[in-house]
């Protein structure tokens, strides 16, 4: 039987992690079009709200249903401004291990919001899913990503040479592939100080009844 991630609810002091829902088209696919989104993801180029709305009503429900992760749209908790998303993907129940990734909008960036959502993240992956690893990815150049992993606890693993594909877009608006160094970077339970603390602080989680 497919283990499969519920439902669910997370809040912090600033945010709410849920489920995506269709109102968040228009401000997925205004964040998906940014330019540093382009340059470290390999988010198709130009971002259409078609595209929005079929990842938010049949990719993300396939991927959670098929057991291989989770994702999530992180808003802000007293505007309900979509500001970024946590996607778990890469998921091996049996190693209770998961592949985390964060995206920041544009107009949100600066705030720690990336931080407080992967944290939250792992809380309740290491807590109420009882996760053993957490793992994650950025391009050799990608300095805000790794900055995020440092804060959060995680441990730099290693390099993955020549594993991945940044783009660059010129002065005409195109894009151009080059290739670069994945840094592998991880979380263990026993990563995170004063766990059961931080875990009260970001206010808990709940299941979440209005999935698609």
């Amino acid at each position: 039987m497919t283990s499969t991630f519920p439902n669910i609810s997370i809040s912090t002091e600033r945010l709410v992690l849920r489920p995506l829902d269709e109102d968040d088209v228009p401000a997925l696919a205004e964040m998906m079009n940014d330019e540093q989104v382009g340059a470290w993801t390999g988010v198709p180029q130009p971002y259409s709200e078609d595209r929005a709305r079929h990842w938010i009503t049949q990719d993300a429900p396939a991927q959670r249903i098929a057991g291989r992760g989770l994702d999530l749209a992180v808003a802000e908790f007293l505007t309900q401004r979509l500001v970024g998303t946590v996607q778990l993907a890469r998921t091996n129940w049996r190693v209770r291990s998961t592949e985390m990734s964060y995206i920041i909008a544009p107009w949100a960036r600066g705030e720690g919001y990336a931080c407080e959502a992967a944290l939250a993240t792992a809380h309740w992956l290491f807590g109420a899913q009882r996760f053993e690893r957490i793992e994650m990815r950025t391009a050799a150049d990608n300095t805000a990503s790794q900055q995020v992993a440092q804060k959060i606890g995680c441990i730099s693993e290693g390099v993955l040479r020549n594993a991945c594909i940044v783009r660059h877009r010129a002065e005409d608006g195109t894009w151009t592939d080059a290739r670069s160094d994945y840094i592998v970077w991880s979380l263990l339970p026993e990563d995170l100080e004063g766990g059961d603390e931080q875990l009260a602080d970001t206010g808990g989680f709940a299941p979440y009844s209005d999935w698609n």
